[in-house]
């Protein structure tokens, strides 16, 4: 029986399991191939194929290392800069404020959905959906319930940035 792998780093994510797993395969008589990577071909599990292996499954553990520190790093420095990620809020404040005074004065949120128009993102120009709307509404309500726990949560976010 045969096993056929893109490539090795494909296989796991550090080299104990990289080698653990092909001792598994070899213990039960499958076969390990790999089409790239420095190790094309079928896997030897004897000698020198096993030495290149280790090496290897070790090599790509530290690319792999390498690529998570980068990633965190550039997550951290955009954090810095105040840029979060994720997409932009479909429902603005100024939306919001117009929502909730329109309800206020008894409009059906299909009526006020109308009016309303996604001023960045990749619906820009559309309106909300309905489910954007009530959401909104539900989070504002919860606020508007429990403001300590929102005052609370903004005090720990600015407590952890300072402290980074």
């Amino acid at each position: 029986m045969l096993l056929t792998v893109y490539e090795m780093k494909r296989l796991g994510r550090d080299s104990a399991e990289l080698t653990a797993l092909a001792d598994h395969l070899t213990a039960h008589g499958i076969a390990l191939e790999m089409l790239a990577g420095p190790l094309t071909g079928i896997y030897d599990p004897t000698g020198t194929g096993r030495i290149l292996f280790a090496f290897f499954a070790a090599m790509a553990e530290t690319e792999r290392e390498n690529i998570r520190e980068a990633t965190l790093e550039g997550l951290s420095a955009a954090a810095r800069k105040g840029n979060h990620g994720g997409r932009p809020p479909v429902i603005t404040d100024d939306m919001l404020h117009t929502m909730l005074r329109r309800r206020a004065n008894g409009e059906s949120v299909a009526d006020i959905r109308r009016d309303l128009i996604i001023p960045t993102g990749k619906r820009k120009g559309h309106n909300p959906s309905l489910a954007s709307i009530y959401r909104a509404l539900d989070e504002h309500a919860k606020r508007q319930a429990h403001p300590e726990a929102l005052d609370q949560a903004r005090a720990d976010f600015a407590s952890s940035q300072a402290s980074t």
